[in-house]
């Protein structure tokens, strides 16, 4: 009997802790459930400045046709420029982006190749490099095999674009980014892009992946003019040029795995301004058709994210399963066990955590039903951490299309 009590209790216990974590989220945690945090409505300045595109590409063709003519055809007033840099691509990539720009036309198209990255360099940072170092020396317009001179007429830009290849944009994306940054005071203006929400796979841990990291990063701590929080998305970062080269921007974090957060902290630490929201005109096309792909691109990074700390690992599986695992959990133990504190707390628990995922279900314009679901959403992030932690130590570190970053990165200062 006293055995049954103890458990009985532990289990109340282990709902209420769940249920006092959870009303402190919702009311606490920077309201990272929002999704109010969006560029402010378009402002028509008078002097629109200089602007180039870096797009680093590595073995893209698959979704260049779907995301460079966006860029192509952008409808900005200042003058703008693409430098797509093909990052030894085996498919084409470089190929299929000249014939894109010969058949689209719209912004002048850099192509260049420069080889594989330095050591101590990841593939995407080194790529930023090479793109941002020949858009600011105003050299060719186009790729100088093809013998065509130009650039921004010989001027520096004032700003980069830093987009993946697989980001699509609407007309007015970098009208707006420009507005946005240019009106707040911005020296980097960054958009979560909306990701691809097609599949059963998708739409279950899509909408989930940018709501936990809203509540990593919370957007309105990171946005207001004492942040609590510094990060970015790696798809769509609009950086001022003088900020870049005052926190030395690739440089200073070229080894970074999770390279959007560590830019955005080293534009912070040099006394810059970062502003962080969801996009509307900026959208990813890169399918996620099944577990496998969304496993692999969690578990590529999830244990850089933890800065391969095997405490701070067991920390987030152990916290992971308190907030999201309880409260399921104790509601059915509690049923089953006749304990209903232990029911009522984990029922309640779970109905908060619902409840702040119904906003980001109609961002994605996902089925709001979706919303109980969560803990078993949560359950696979947790199982994708782990794993990305086996694959480190076993040398696979954080893998993508043929390259493997096992070496830790260097941590970055908190803000």
């Amino acid at each position: 009997m006293c055995g049954r009590l103890r458990r009985v209790s532990a289990l109340v216990w282990i709902a209420v802790v769940s249920l006092v974590v959870w009303l402190w989220l919702l009311l606490g945690q920077g309201f990272f459930w929002r999704t109010d945090q969006r560029l402010p409505p378009l402002a028509d300045l008078t002097d629109w400045p200089d602007v180039a595109v870096v797009v680093p590409a590595r073995d893209e063709a698959e979704v260049l046709p779907l995301s460079l003519p966006s860029l192509l055809g952008q409808d900005y007033p200042g003058r703008a420029e693409i430098f797509l840099v093909d990052d030894g691509s085996s498919d084409g990539t470089g190929a299929l982006a000249r014939a894109l720009a010969d058949r689209h036309g719209g912004l002048p198209l850099t192509v260049v190749a420069p080889g594989e990255p330095e050591p101590g360099w990841t593939g995407k940072l080194w790529a930023l490099r090479q793109g941002m170092a020949l858009a600011r020396s105003g050299g060719p317009g186009a790729d100088p095999a093809r013998g065509e001179e130009g650039g921004l007429e010989g001027r520096r830009p004032e700003y980069f674009l830093l987009t993946d290849a697989d980001i699509a944009h609407g007309a007015g994306s970098l009208r707006g980014l420009v507005a946005a940054a240019r009106g707040g005071g911005f020296d980097l203006v960054s958009q979560m892009a909306r990701l691809r929400v097609a599949s059963g796979w998708e739409r279950l841990i899509v909408p989930a992946f940018v709501y936990f990291f809203a509540q990593l990063y919370p957007f309105r701590w990171i946005n207001a003019r004492r942040p609590r929080a510094t990060a970015a998305a790696g798809g769509c970062v609009l950086l001022r040029a003088q900020a870049a080269e005052r926190a030395r921007v690739p440089e200073a974090v070229r080894q970074a795995v999770i390279d959007d957060v560590s830019v955005a902290r080293a534009v912070r630490r040099s006394g810059g301004r970062v502003w962080l929201g969801l996009a509307e005109q900026v959208d990813s096309v890169r399918p996620y058709p099944r577990l496998a792909d969304l496993w692999r691109m969690v578990s590529r990074s999830a244990y850089a994210q933890l800065r391969h700390n095997p405490l701070v690992l067991a920390g987030t599986v152990a916290g992971l399963a308190l907030v999201y695992l309880a409260p399921p959990l104790t509601l059915i133990s509690g049923l089953a066990s006749g304990s209903w504190g232990a029911a009522w707390a984990g029922g309640l628990a779970w109905l908060v955590m619902a409840g702040t995922y119904l906003p980001m279900l109609r961002h994605y314009r996902q089925p709001l039903a979706l919303a109980p679901a969560l803990p078993f959403t949560a359950l696979l992030y947790l199982l994708m951490t782990v794993d990305s932690a086996v694959q480190h130590y076993r040398g696979r570190g954080a893998a993508w299309k043929g390259r493997t970053y096992a070496r830790p990165e260097a941590a970055p200062e908190r803000p």
